[in-house]
């Protein structure tokens, strides 16, 4: 029957939506700690648990509508942060993240993508309002990504290798100007 594919497809989105709201994080202010029990990891932490794993082939969209298959992304180490306009340790890693993309310039490849399910108009307000000058503006508004990463709470941070194999992730909010963070990234991206 041609209505049980779209069925199933919806069923799986709204089951997206339903973990992620349970794992995301909440509307408070940055400053305010965060608890989750949804993961192994602490939230804020280097978690290798998943290394190896292939980044997603989800396609995303940019704010002009154009798509990217994130799996294509391979021979350039990729972040990839998933993010959304009303989380607040999301709107707090914005700025380093794109400190951090302006630093390593074509050596790392910084991919934020919001799942945001509303309309492209408030990321686009949000892209404007924070003048980021290194980070392009992707959306996943069915939070695929989101569902193929583990439904995991938000933000999460995952880099790849030049390979598109999972190094490490990082659920929670992170500081990444910390010499931590460039550390751990060197290490991964190192020739």
């Amino acid at each position: 029957m041609l209505l049980e594919p779209v069925l199933s497809r919806f069923s799986l989105t709204l089951l997206s939506i339903f973990a992620l709201s349970l794992a995301a994080c909440d509307r408070s202010a940055p400053d305010e700690a965060q608890e989750s029990g949804a993961s192994s990891a602490a939230s804020g932490e280097i978690d290798r648990s998943m290394a190896g794993e292939l980044l997603p082939a989800v396609n995303v969209t940019d704010l002009e509508g154009r798509q990217l298959n994130l799996g294509a992304l391979q021979g350039t180490p990729v972040l990839l942060n998933l993010w959304a306009t009303w989380c607040a340790p999301c709107i707090k890693e914005m700025p380093m993240l794109d400190e951090l993309a302006g630093e390593y310039g074509d050596r790392l490849r910084v991919v934020t993508v919001s799942q945001d399910m509303g309309s492209a108009e408030r990321v686009a307000s949000f892209f404007e309002q924070g003048d980021y000058e290194n980070l392009p503006s992707w959306m996943d508004p069915e939070t695929e990504l989101g569902f193929a990463l583990g439904g995991t709470m938000l933000p999460t941070t995952v880099l790849y290798d030049e390979q598109g194999q999972e190094v490490w992730r990082i659920r929670g909010d992170y500081d990444w100007t910390s010499e931590e963070a460039r550390a751990a990234i060197d290490a991964a991206i190192a020739p």
